[in-house]
């Protein structure tokens, strides 16, 4: 079962420590929903990468759900593959 957190409208300078602090709470499962999101900072950016690192690395399914169409450019923008974020390790060849 993933644990879900939900983010925040703008994920600035002023967001990073708190969602760093949600993100290093949850040991297993990660699902983030991006639903909300209208703008995306490189230092968040940066925690949600490495949240994903950290679940790959742990064997745990890392999921980016909802996007929105601000969160989805921003990901483009930055040259991210949002396809590849999800995942797992066990889904890893």
């Amino acid at each position: 079962m993933s644990a879900g957190v939900t983010l925040a409208e703008r994920l600035d300078l002023v967001a990073a420590r708190p969602l760093a602090r949600q993100i290093s709470a949850i040991g297993g499962d990660l699902r983030l929903d991006a639903s909300r999101v209208t703008f995306l900072g490189g230092l968040c950016l940066q925690i949600i990468l490495a949240a994903s690192q950290q679940c790959r690395s742990r064997g745990s399914d890392f999921e980016i759900v909802d996007a929105s169409a601000q969160f989805a450019d921003a990901i483009r923008e930055f040259g991210v593959d949002q396809e590849k974020l999800q995942g797992t390790a066990r889904n890893e060849p």
